[in-house]
């Protein structure tokens, strides 16, 4: 019985792998304005699991949804752009970019302006699809809108799949709740770093001070205090409510790939940096001060605000650069991000202030205030530059300059870092620090974990990987020496050492050196020469989990051999854009009536007709007469499982 069940089960698994997808259903409605003015709605019904990339999307990211309306007779003009929803912003940690996509349902609406007596409007939509284990070749289909009456509703189906799904659940994206718990863990601990600055930390004893003279006893004293920590939080939130309302969420989500935002939050934060390093302070106008200060005279509830509203007053030279670090970084998130980084920063700043004014005997076990306070403001500084880098970073990636590759922007922290070392081991006085006699305990600690972190960093210059730092510099093939500086790719054993210089129409696959072919009859013609298995990858420059297998699992030693050694790869990308050639131009045998305009198109169809799937990463291990030799695999994430996958082919093919 078990050995039947067992039987089922990977039966059921082969299926699930071989099935054609087909996720996304769209619909089409139209909302009229007036007699020539109407709102093309384009609808998408997302199963569960999968979901659709927006219309903007980074540059080497996925392939976004791309609506293409056909005004080729001029009877109606496109007005703006087409708009879409709010979606979800994620952290793609394959294509190190924040990428924004959409679960459940998406809608897209675009304005039109039509002559009299248009009644039908015709287009398509181009989109990519994935899921956590896959993801789906660009797919076209055919949008149709009527313009009788404004209302008619119109189903459009892919010619893939006719299926029609069921009810879509609404899912909760996870990977934002984290991005929002880790903005309020980052702003809390940005609160307590605001605290030991020389604005901030001498004005715990004045407050409490006032607090145990204006209370009349222990209850009032214990309850003003925690007003006055309230009155911190809700003026902190307000300040990231604004944000989010000057800005719109929708609008804050496009900041995170932007060139101009990433530029001028580069610009600010280098502004922050030098001011906390000592060459000016960043201050609000004195009068506010003296206004708010003579408010908090009043007494009772809109005393202790006040008395709160100029803590934040007073103290905005040395929070205010890290009020506005937060407010880059949150805003680059989107969404709620600005209100949440303002309430962890604020429950850090209000819970102290709240403690010590409630129970003022802890006072005594403060540190006094001196140089010390001063120096915590340098090393936020030079913390505050070398983030102010990672914004030029993502800009440069955005534009594909090169200007500022991976060695050059681990050159330029180890500089910052290496600085800050001179700094705390007193060889380096920056303005208004106090003559130092000699190095604390403290600070001694700190300078050798920086000098630490420095030296960990030089290795990276020569292509170490750096996964402490991985979030913020460029992708390793982003870089002078993809391969790492003095690496000779011809210098490890592979099927080249058996032949001069590469195959026709092959190439090595970096950083792996895999012989590969991304044509496939070149790759099956010097299979047939070698005597080799051909295994067919079929794959896509915007496929998360294709470079997920490729990182992961292709560099263990054991799959690396058989890659290298035993079979003849192929490699054929479904979302190839660039053209066919005109001979091999030909008619969709999915879509009659469609050409087959791109490279990827072709191999996508191939996929889709002789496998009957159409996810990746999909593998396919086949002799010399394109027979199969055992069931292909989609994402195998587990090494053993390829590994033995890869070996009972080749075992069927040397039968």
């Amino acid at each position: 019985m078990k050995n039947i069940l067992l039987f089922l089960v990977f039966t059921a698994s082969l299926v699930s792998q071989a099935q054609v997808l087909d996720p996304v259903k769209w619909k089409t409605s139209v909302e009229k304005l007036s007699d020539t003015e109407y709102v093309l709605v384009s609808k998408a019904s997302i199963e569960k699991g999968w979901h659709l990339y927006s219309q903007k999307v980074p540059e080497d990211g996925p392939i976004p949804t791309t609506f293409t309306y056909d005004d080729s007779d001029g009877h109606f003009k496109i007005s703006g752009n087409t708009t879409e929803g709010e979606g979800h912003i994620v952290d793609d940690p394959v294509f190190e970019m924040k990428i924004k996509f959409f679960e459940a349902t998406a809608t897209f609406k675009q304005k039109v302006i039509v002559e009299e007596g248009v009644t039908v409007i015709k287009g398509f939509v181009e989109f990519m699809v994935c899921d956590d284990a896959r993801c789906l070749p660009p797919t076209e289909v055919d949008l149709v809108y009527t313009l009788s009456d404004g209302s008619v509703v119109n189903s459009t189906k892919s010619n893939v799949n006719e299926a029609v799904s069921g009810n879509v659940d609404i899912t909760t994206n996870e990977d934002s709740k984290k991005g929002l718990w880790s903005i309020f863990f980052i702003a809390f601990l940005s609160g307590f770093a605001a605290l030991l600055t020389p604005c901030v930390f001498p004005m715990i004893p004045m407050t409490v001070s006032f607090f145990t003279k204006q209370s009349k006893n222990k209850a009032a004293g214990i309850k003003n205090a925690i007003i006055y920590g309230i009155c911190i939080i809700v003026i902190y939130v307000l300040l990231g409510t604004a944000v989010t309302g000057i800005f719109g969420a929708d609008a804050l989500n496009a900041l995170a790939t932007n060139v101009w935002f990433n530029i001028i939050f580069f610009l600010l934060l280098v502004i922050f940096a030098v001011s906390f390093l000592g060459a000016f302070e960043i201050m609000l106008p004195n009068s506010w001060a003296n206004k708010v200060d003579s408010q908090a005279n009043r007494g009772g509830l809109i005393g202790i605000f006040f008395m709160a509203l100029a803590l934040a007053i007073v103290s905005f030279s040395c929070t205010g650069p890290i009020v506005g670090t937060l407010l880059v970084e949150a805003a680059s998130k989107g969404g709620l991000a600005p209100i949440i980084g303002m309430l962890g920063f604020s429950l850090a700043i209000a819970l102290p202030f709240a403690l010590f004014a409630a129970f003022p005997g802890w006072l005594n076990s403060l540190p006094k205030s001196g140089g010390w306070l001063n120096t915590v403001k340098v090393v936020l500084g030079f913390l505050e530059l070398a983030l102010a880098f990672k914004f030029l970073s993502q800009a440069d990636l955005v534009l594909q300059l090169h200007m500022l590759e991976r060695e050059v922007f681990i050159a330029i922290w180890i500089a910052i870092f290496g600085t800050l070392v001179f700094y705390l081991f007193g060889k380096i006085q920056l303005p208004h620090d106090s003559p130092l006699t000699h190095i604390s305990v403290g600070r001694l600690s700190l300078g050798l974990v920086v000098l630490s972190f420095t030296v960990y960093m030089i290795p990276g210059l020569w292509g170490a990987p750096l996964n402490l730092i991985s979030a913020f510099p460029p992708p390793l093939e982003y870089s002078e020496s993809p391969y790492g500086v003095g690496y000779s790719k011809m210098g490890t054993a592979s099927v080249l050492d058996l032949h001069e210089g590469l195959p026709d129409g092959s190439h090595l696959l970096a950083p792996h050196d895999i012989l590969a072919f991304n044509d496939y009859d070149k790759g099956l013609l010097y299979a047939k020469e070698v005597g080799k298995p051909v295994m067919i990858d079929f794959t896509g420059w915007a496929c998360v989990n294709c470079r997920k297998m490729e990182q992961n699992v292709w560099p263990k030693q054991e799959v690396l051999n058989i890659l290298k050694n035993d079979v003849v790869l192929i490699s054929l990308y479904v979302d190839d854009k660039r053209p066919l050639e005109t001979h091999e131009v030909v008619e969709s045998k999915l879509k009659p009536g469609k050409k087959l305009k791109y490279i990827g198109q072709k191999w996508s169809e191939l996929q889709t007709i002789k496998y009957k799937a159409n996810s990746q990463p999909f593998y396919v291990l086949m002799d010399h007469n394109e027979e199969n030799l055992l069931e292909p695999v989609g994402y195998t994430p587990d090494v053993e499982d390829y590994h033995t996958w890869l070996q009972t082919g080749i075992e069927n093919f040397e039968k």
